[in-house]
């Protein structure tokens, strides 16, 4: 392993993604220090105040509102700056844009944040939790001029498409193996010919529990790509569940783990971000894994690259 990136490392955005990623970073206690940037700065200075009163109870770390000019030494800088899906109209299920929508508008914040970021942090990951990612990755590597961006991407897909199998199988979701690639969207590829409980193929279970694949299969994928829109309805907001997955991820680089997600970087072979399981740590994405698919889920990879290049392109020099 390479030696442990800086213990440093910062969220931009302290709204509900970046606050309940903030918390995870606290509890996880991997950080040093921990520096929340916002447009309101009043915001991040009272989310840092009310975490810090509980870090005695966490490994100790350091956590404190800042600025651009903070982020001297970060390793790490994760964005959940961005208008969500609730304010940016992505909440119906009908709508085969999705996530997208917020593109535009995010494309703006982004133009804005990133080169404060690597005026500042030339040498830092970038990790973007800002939906929609994979788009939001090309823009930032432009910005940034490096490809040290990466993003959170079907990781939490992936872990949604865990559960749910679990819950309808009886079985904890620790000893289910199951990715989501592509796109963080309407256009995610389930790799159901890959999926196990134990060693024992997905197909392969149900056969045995006598239940119908297909209708078991449309089921569970629409749980999965309309989560957030549930969540939403119920909280106004899908917060915890990514910032839980932020939090790995980030520890995962700042302790150069080369543990391995399905998460979005750029696809020379495809010409656009794509979430495929890699390899993270210090540098963010060492080596991709391109998993094994039958036609019909390559085939789904190529539409979704093919859908993202297409509404990326336009904001690509």
């Amino acid at each position: 392993m390479q030696n442990q990136t800086s213990m440093k490392m910062a969220i931009v955005g302290v709204g509900a993604v970046g606050a309940a990623t903030a918390m995870t970073i606290v509890l996880r206690g991997h950080v040093h220090e921990l520096i929340l940037i916002d447009k309101d700065a009043a915001r991040a200075k009272a989310v840092a105040t009310d975490m810090k009163y509980g870090v005695p109870l966490s490994p100790l770390m350091t956590v404190r509102a800042g600025d651009y000019e903070d982020l001297e030494g970060a390793g790490l800088v994760v964005i959940t700056a961005g208008i969500n899906e609730k304010a940016g109209g992505a909440t119906d299920r009908s709508d085969p844009a999705g996530r997208l929508r917020l593109l535009d508008t995010n494309v703006k914040i982004f133009e804005d944040i990133v080169p404060r970021i690597v005026k500042v942090a030339p040498q830092a990951v970038i990790l973007v939790a800002t939906n929609p990612p994979e788009p939001l990755v090309e823009v930032a590597r432009q910005l940034a001029g490096h490809d040290r961006v990466m993003s959170t991407s079907t990781a939490l897909d992936s872990l949604r498409f865990r559960v749910h199998l679990a819950e309808r199988l009886s079985v904890s979701p620790a000893y289910v193996n199951a990715h989501v690639i592509g796109e963080h969207g309407t256009f995610s590829v389930f790799l159901w010919s890959s999926a196990r409980v134990g060693s024992l193929p997905i197909k392969n279970v149900l056969a045995k529990k006598n239940i119908e694949f297909e209708a078991f299969r449309k089921a569970v994928e629409d749980d999965v790509r309309y989560a957030n829109i549930t969540i939403i309805e119920g909280t106004g907001a899908s917060q915890y569940g990514i910032g839980m997955v932020v939090g790995r991820v980030a520890e995962v680089i700042l302790r150069d783990e080369r543990a391995v997600f399905p998460v979005g970087s750029h696809n020379r072979d495809y010409g656009i971000t794509l979430s495929l399981p890699s390899v993270v740590g210090a540098a963010g994405i060492c080596d991709v894994l391109m998993p094994e698919m039958t036609e019909g889920e390559l085939a789904g990879l190529v539409r979704s690259a093919d859908r993202l290049r297409e509404v990326t392109g336009k904001y690509l020099r």
